[in-house]
């Protein structure tokens, strides 16, 4: 694979010296002349291992989904092992292991440690401390067949695949009619991986201002619990398909909340939302749904809330530093997949709050714009 030179940057402005600049970049005799050139060398060999990168990605993601499926990184947790020592464990032969091993190593998912074989690297260790990103890595087998042949999901605008049967609100179906098997996979795994975005969103906003919270779409009350945590006199009120809300009061029961919370089950878009709170979450449902069933819950929402409410609206966005590749490449698809919503821009969902009658939509500053941005808004 030839290098790639140093590109010119595409201004706005410029649309002559971007196309230039795309001229020039895809021209083999560049190529061969930027690899070798003192000034342009480096560049070109960044390039090119980050096209080789691209090109490879899949790969990469499948030896990271053996890692998890084989739980590797569990094995390690209390030292390195030989792959020798491995292989029972992962039921393995010994050369599959040290292929594994390599191939993790490579990805700074394992480290070698001499003698004593391999230990965790920092990713891996990473991982072991964030099981929600390892539910998801568990779940993305599913993406990773819808996604088998890329041009055919797009041609047919998405869905009609596993991840629209695994999200059964999103293929359309009577929410009524969804019962404590249909919701269970897709509400256990929301559970897990909300963690990190409450985090953020906890981190950014004091929460411990209000009195009582209501979740919409809160799932089994991942992030109700994180704030009962955070303000320890907050009241607590969750809404969400009765099936799902049903779990949510069995969970928060457990984690010894269910005094300070009420679950109330029901459809955002049809049935009333119940009243007492002064401020309201949407973590993670906005990006869920199309435009048209957005402005029909945003305006619910308006409707329910009481004069000076406050708004939480927090899930990946569009547009934020360091975000593309979070919001415009992974969930672009994995929506697509799934057969509706999309990441939408900070300023998009704000033209969409005013529009459902809030009023001075705010983007708040969070750790990780790549995990979830943060907006709130007043009624």
């Amino acid at each position: 694979m030839q290098g790639q030179a140093l590109p010119v940057p595409a201004a706005a402005g410029w649309p002559g010296l971007a196309a230039w600049r795309d001229r020039l970049v895809a021209n083999p005799r560049f190529q061969r002349w930027a690899s070798q050139f003192p000034l342009t060398r480096f560049v070109a060999r960044r390039q090119a291992s980050a096209l080789f990168d691209l090109g490879a990605g899949f790969v990469y993601t499948q030896i990271l989904s053996a890692c998890v499926q084989l739980r590797l990184f569990d094995q390690l947790r209390d030292g390195p092992l030989t792959s020798a020592a491995l292989a029972p464990r992962l039921g393995l032969s010994t050369p599959a292991t040290e292929r594994l091993l390599l191939a993790a190593a490579a990805l700074r998912l394992v480290e070698p440690r001499g003698a004593a074989g391999f230990g965790l690297g920092m990713l891996g260790a990473s991982l072991l401390g964030n099981p929600g990103v390892t539910a998801m890595i568990a779940h993305h087998a599913l993406l990773y067949t819808d996604l088998a042949d890329p041009v055919g999901l797009l041609r047919r605008d998405g869905g009609a695949g596993g991840m629209a049967g695994y999200w059964p609100y999103a293929g359309g179906r009577d929410p009524a009619s969804l019962s404590a098997e249909d919701v269970a996979a897709y509400s256990a795994l929301m559970a897990a991986s909300n963690g990190f975005v409450a985090d953020q969103v906890l981190g950014a906003y004091p929460i411990a201002r209000h009195r009582c919270l209501l979740d919409v779409g809160g799932g089994e009350g991942a992030f109700l619990r994180a704030a009962a945590a955070a303000a320890p006199k907050l009241r607590l009120m969750l809404f969400d398909l009765p099936a799902v809300a049903e779990r949510a009061r069995v969970r928060l029961a457990e984690a010894g909340l269910g005094g300070r919370a009420t679950t109330v089950g029901g459809s955002f878009f049809d049935d009333k939302l119940p009243l007492g709170f002064d401020v309201v979450s949407l973590i993670r449902v906005v990006h869920d749904h199309d435009d048209e069933n957005v402005m029909t819950l945003l305006r619910n929402l308006r409707a329910a809330m009481p004069a000076g409410g406050t708004l939480l609206l927090a899930e990946p966005m569009a547009g934020l530093p360091g975000a593309a590749r979070a919001a415009d490449a992974y969930f672009g698809f994995y929506l697509l997949a799934m057969g509706t919503g999309r990441a939408r821009t900070p300023e998009t969902l704000c033209a969409m709050l005013r529009a459902a009658g809030f009023k001075s939509p705010k983007t708040w500053r969070t750790a990780a714009p790549m995990l979830s941005g943060l907006i709130v808004a007043r009624a």
